[in-house]
């Protein structure tokens, strides 16, 4: 089983399930984790009509081009591996774990 997030609530394979405030977990440069509040780059949205009807859009205010899309996925992707790695290489208490960012 993989780890999913369901109304608000990750649910982990060991049962453990943690109530979030955002509605995605994103990843830093850093590898720092944390919650996402507005899915503002890339959306779902139902648009609402006068006569009460809704219907669904994609919302890309930055008009991200499809490869640009995969571009950011494959840079999200990079991160998460990298956390992964530095979790096998240091484990989960050392300072170690998390990319350095300059002026910090």
């Amino acid at each position: 089983m993989m780890a999913e997030l369901k109304k608000r609530t990750l649910k982990l394979s060991t049962g453990r399930q943690v109530k979030l405030y955002g509605t995605s977990i994103g990843i830093s440069d850093s590898l720092e984790i944390g919650e996402g509040y507005a899915p503002n780059l890339l959306a779902l949205n139902a648009e609402v009509k006068t006569d009460k009807t809704s219907s669904l859009h994609v919302q890309n205010p930055n008009r991200f081009t499809a490869e640009e899309l995969m571009e950011l996925a494959d840079y999200m992707m990079q991160l998460w591996l990298q956390l992964k790695s530095n979790i096998r290489k240091y484990g989960t208490e050392s300072p170690k774990l998390f990319a350095r960012e300059t002026g910090r």
